[in-house]
């Protein structure tokens, strides 16, 4: 199944407090605010573009991530036209 694949980055996934999903990606907050994803690029498994450390929610549509920092602030990734630009 698309994005199930966590292999690349199972040594990054620990002290994992959340999981987030879109129909073909994954993102994972961890215990220090950092976030891991992996899955289907276009759904939101590529998130190297954008810097994600105090992460303190991920909200998801069905093919991007929206990530409220501790500033505040926002940050998107994945598909445009499913809201992931930044």
């Amino acid at each position: 199944a698309e994005g199930g694949d966590s292999s690349e980055v199972q040594s990054l996934l620990r002290r994992v407090r959340r999981i987030h999903a879109t129909y073909g990606a994954f993102a994972a907050i961890l215990a220090d605010g950092s976030v891991v994803t992996w899955g289907c690029r276009e759904a939101g498994g590529d998130s190297s573009r954008v810097e994600l450390k105090d992460v303190q929610q991920i909200c998801t549509t069905g093919r991007a991530f929206a990530a409220i920092l501790e500033d505040a602030s926002l940050v998107t990734w994945g598909d445009l036209d499913s809201g992931g630009h930044n």
